[in-house]
């Protein structure tokens, strides 16, 4: 019998494990998460109605650390929209700008490998982007955000991030909707090209850099209305990019706050997963890949998408002692009191009629550009300022946005059309007083669509513009497009149609926002600019706080210059449709 030697028996050994490595680094795997539209939510509170919450960015950090914990590569991707929202980000935004910014602490410290720019923090302005942009230890993407001098992108247009012996490929891209909602001088020197013609540019580049995967990392919402055949700039453009561009295996999107995760199969035949993590730091978006050998030269691989919900997790405590420093200091600037209210106001009762919660942001506008006409609208939903004690967190419920104050030329038609279709996405045409008043989402069976036993409105109120400075009434017996009667300026003077008034609106309205301008009021979107007299140089709740601190005191009360009509019908709709709304009686 033939006997081996102890040399062959480890050579044999040996050639084995080689083998079985050589098939473990066949099949290689990665884990992609993304974060969007985080708005300040980074510590577990909410700053602004003064309350604990269970997700936030420091309970994400906990799965994230955990995952990575379990695996060996992990890619972590954000799809912009951080600088507003909360008073934490504003505070670094526009009070602090010496220290570090949050953000930028946060981020680098749960060391992120990329990130888009969204529209709200273009909104933030040069001074605090360009100087995020130097903060991060990670590129900050967007293809189709162009140097107007350059010709060449303003930020990043990709980036090339490397775990272990996989290469991903990362293009940014934001929405191109940016300037019909800000300022220009927000994004002076840039400008914003089409999504689908931006990604079939910089595609090729990318392939040449033989990455293992080409993921989208898009500030843009998922839009299928008319993705086949875009014909123009698309605010919600993922869709058009992943049908007719080749070569995406992932797209993360975000904007619409949207929670999305499906298999989309685009004009070549090839399927792309999407996946969107919502907002407000609620939920996270996770890719999870496995790579397996080529065959035939092609690649094998094996893709699935997951929605993490992050309040199962608890806040990263290594995250909170890191930031508790700034957890004080935002704190104490919420808390700090501007003055005192001698009544709650809320924004519930703008539904309805004039209501005191909007008339005291048309009082400020008046008095600001003491225009002839004010228009604002309740930007939050829901919220309430209680009688007493007035602080600085109040202000962000009172005014959700950091839009500037611009003061217009409109004539007396365009108000009128304005309003008109400001009304028409509110109200609905009533035949009786049993008819619904609001316009809510309707199911199959004619009735609102209750979720937790509340009716949601078909539109975003924060396009429910009233206007002060005149007086009118609002026939909801008649047509939409007729329903607005004009009766006077509020001081008495003849309102005529063919005058030119001075009126008062917030940036986001007068660059084209909502709509009302354009398709409302009938101004070519060209021509806003040249309507535009002047524009405050800091937001609107900037000089809503210096109001107050001036007054002192303030004794909120409704202007009472418009009404709903018939009134008897809408008082009966009111009792119906307030608790369908808000769950509860008045």
């Amino acid at each position: 019998m033939k006997r081996v030697s102890v040399k062959a028996h480890v050579t044999f050994l040996l050639l084995i494990l080689l083998v079985v490595s050589c098939k473990q680094e066949s099949v290689r795997r990665i884990s992609i998460i993304e974060t969007t539209d985080i708005h300040g939510v980074i510590l577990p509170y909410d700053f602004i109605e003064k309350r604990p919450l269970n997700y936030s960015l420091a309970n994400s950090a906990t799965y994230i650390n955990t995952l990575r914990e379990k695996e060996k590569n992990v890619v972590l991707l954000d799809n912009g929209d951080n600088l507003q929202g909360q008073p934490e980000v504003y505070y670094y935004n526009y009070i602090d700008t010496v220290s570090p910014h949050f953000v930028a602490e946060v981020m680098n410290w749960l060391h992120y490998d990329a990130g888009t720019a969204g529209n709200h923090d273009i909104e933030a302005g040069h001074r605090v982007y360009d100087r995020l942009v130097r903060l991060y230890s990670f590129p900050l993407l967007a293809a189709n955000a162009v140097d107007k001098n350059t010709g060449k992108p303003y930020f990043k247009p990709y980036a090339i991030i490397k775990k272990g012996n996989i290469h991903v490929a990362v293009l940014g891209l934001t929405t191109p909707a940016i300037p019909t909602w800000l300022p220009e001088e927000l994004y002076s020197g840039i400008e914003f090209k089409d999504m689908v013609e931006t990604a079939k540019k910089w595609m090729p580049d990318i392939l040449k850099e033989k990455p293992d995967l080409v993921v989208g990392l898009f500030h843009s919402g998922w839009e299928n209305s008319n993705y086949r055949h875009p014909e123009e700039m698309e605010e919600n453009g993922s869709a058009a990019v992943a049908y007719n561009v080749k070569g995406f295996d992932i797209i993360f999107t975000g904007h619409d706050h949207r929670i999305a995760n499906k298999k989309f199969i685009n004009s070549y035949g090839d399927t792309v997963l999407i996946l969107n993590g919502g907002s407000h730091s609620q939920d996270l978006a996770e890719a999870d890949i496995i790579l397996g050998q080529k065959k035939k030269g092609k690649r094998q691989l094996t893709i699935s998408g997951k929605i993490i919900p992050v309040r199962n997790y608890k806040a990263d405590t290594e995250f909170l002692d890191k930031f508790k420093q700034q957890d004080l200091i935002i704190s104490n600037y919420v808390d700090k009191v501007i003055g005192n209210s001698t009544a709650e106001i809320s924004s519930r009762d703008a539904y309805f009629g004039s209501s005191a919660f909007v008339d005291m942001i048309q009082k400020v506008q008046l008095s600001i550009t003491h225009a002839d006409v004010s228009f604002a609208a309740p930007l939050s939903f829901d919220v309430s300022i209680a009688k007493g004690p007035v602080t600085v967190g109040d202000m962000f419920k009172l005014y959700k946005y950091e839009n500037m104050l611009y003061t217009m030329k409109m004539t007396g038609l365009e108000i009128k059309r304005y309003l008109e279709y400001s009304y028409s996405r509110w109200l609905n045409t009533m035949k009786g007083p049993s008819d619904y008043l609001l316009k809510f989402r309707m199911g199959t069976d004619g009735k609102p669509v209750l979720t937790n036993g509340r009716a949601w409105l078909l539109n975003q109120s924060y396009n429910f513009d009233s206007a002060a400075g005149i007086d009118y009434t609002v026939d909801v017996t008649k047509p939409e497009g007729s329903r607005i009667t004009i009766k006077s300026f509020t001081n008495g003077k003849p309102f005529i149609m063919s005058d030119t008034c001075r009126v008062a609106v917030n940036s986001y309205r007068g660059n084209g926002g909502g709509d009302l301008l354009t398709s409302g009021a009938g101004i070519a979107p060209g021509y806003l600019k040249k309507r535009v007299i002047s524009s405050t140089d800091r937001d609107l709740r900037y000089f809503i706080m210096k109001y107050i601190e001036e007054k002192g005191t303030i004794t909120p009360e409704r202007l009472n210059n418009w009404q709903i009509v018939p009134a008897a019908w809408v008082k009966k709709a009111e009792a119906r449709e307030y608790p369908l709304l808000f769950g509860t009686g008045r």
